[in-house]
């Protein structure tokens, strides 16, 4: 949400926005009704001030008594209109995007995303390395038609040591993140539509959520949703900023849309697993925090020794809350190209202007900004199946992985 006093004082500034970012809001709409709230908010606090002066008339004046009598129906009547504009200015802005960094490209698509930097040598193969999907079911460790089966297309199993090397990948990220100065947390999985709204993902991808049948709730697409709104409407003390959260789950997504695109395996799917980083600061922290979290997301890839390259993402590909994004592309060799396996955007005080998230410094307040950044999926253990594959069809596992998996090697049973 855009502070609306902006929108009063810069108009053209929103208008400019929303064209860049291909946003339909109604600005001239917006400002309409608020002309018209502000209005009425002013006719009606000048009919409580003249009804409070006249009663104190009324107790010797019928004429005074009878001018109190015919003001309660028009103050009632204001105050009713006064309640559908504010609630109709909130629905309306609440498709207002987020402001755009300077240097964020000009795009329609991850096509037009902007290469910052590569990292990592591209191993060369003495043979033909196969994708993640062909790997997992040769070796047993990935179970999509039993996934369907007992779910639907875009569920799956981790098996046996696949299930072992996943595991292993989220708790290392984890303690990675925790010497970090993340505090570790294991957060719901279900959250309310008003938190979902506060962090954007309400209503700009509501074709995205799961909701919960019978119940005010749905299934998180990100941790991100319920570690943001742990804060909703606190007021935060500055001297405890910034504050650091990493937790793992479970994410669930409809992925309506995107049939069509990066389906094979279990790239793009409906269940997958997720360790995240979130920030909380202040303001003028936000873009040099931005960049701490983006150093943790590319130190976890390289430990893992996975090639990788960084991609700062154009307006077309950026979600509506975003301000600034940032994407890490693993090199897959079996597909043949870089796909996306993390992301971290600065948020600025979108989420917290939903939430009511704000600061105090002092006599100073003011809302914080907020950062959400993965810290690893299951797209970059599919990335390590494809990097660290043999000839022999087995998969050896990243040193850092080795002493929670219990073993340096998958290979086939038997």
């Amino acid at each position: 949400m855009i502070d609306i006093r902006l929108l009063r004082e810069n108009p053209e500034k929103v208008r400019e926005n929303c064209r860049r970012r291909g946003s339909n809001a109604d600005v001239d709409a917006i400002l309409a009704r608020d002309a018209e709230y502000r209005r009425l908010l002013r006719e009606t606090e000048d009919l409580r001030a003249s009804r409070k002066r006249l009663s104190q008339q009324a107790r010797t004046d019928p004429a005074a008594r009878e001018k109190v009598r015919g003001m309660k129906p028009r103050i009632a009547e204001n105050e009713k209109r006064i309640g559908e504009l504010r609630a109709e200015i909130h629905d309306l802005m609440a498709w207002l995007p987020n402001f755009l960094a300077e240097d964020v490209p000009p795009g329609h698509s991850d096509q037009d995303n902007e290469v910052v930097r590569l990292w990592g040598e591209k191993r060369e193969f003495d043979f033909e390395p196969q994708p993640h999907d062909v790997i997992g079911e040769r070796l047993g460790i990935i179970d999509t038609a039993r996934g369907a089966k007992v779910a639907q297309a875009g569920f799956y199993f981790w098996c046996g040591a696949g299930a072992q090397l996943a595991t292993a990948l989220f708790f290392w990220a984890q303690q990675e993140l925790v010497k970090r100065g993340f505090r570790l947390m294991i957060p719901p999985c279900a959250a309310k539509p008003r938190t979902l709204f506060g962090t954007g993902y309400l209503p700009f991808a509501s074709d995205q959520i799961y909701r919960i049948q019978g119940e005010d709730l749905a299934l998180v697409g990100t941790s991100e949703q319920t570690l943001v709104g742990y804060h909703a409407d606190e007021l935060l003390n500055s001297d405890d900023l910034p504050l650091r959260y990493t937790a793992f789950s479970p994410c669930f997504r409809t992925e309506a849309g995107s049939y069509g695109r990066e389906v094979r395996g279990i790239f793009r799917v409906h269940q997958f697993h997720k360790v995240e980083q979130i920030v909380f600061c202040l303001p003028q922290a936000s873009p040099e925090l931005h960049e701490e979290c983006q150093r943790n997301e590319e130190e976890l890839v390289r430990a893992l020794g996975v090639p990788y390259r960084v991609v700062n993402v154009c307006v077309g590909d950026m979600g509506a809350p975003g301000y600034k994004k940032y994407d890490v592309e693993a090199w897959f060799p079996g597909y043949g190209g870089y796909r996306e396996v993390t992301s971290n955007t600065n948020l600025t005080d979108f989420q917290a202007r939903r939430l009511g998230i704000r600061f105090r410094r002092g006599t100073e307040k003011g809302f914080v900004h907020t950062i959400s950044a993965t810290g690893v999926t299951d797209r970059l253990v599919c990335a390590v199946l494809e990097n660290f594959q043999q000839a022999d069809g087995s998969v050896v596992v990243p040193p850092p992985l080795r002493p929670y998996t219990g073993f340096d090697r998958i290979a086939f049973p038997g």
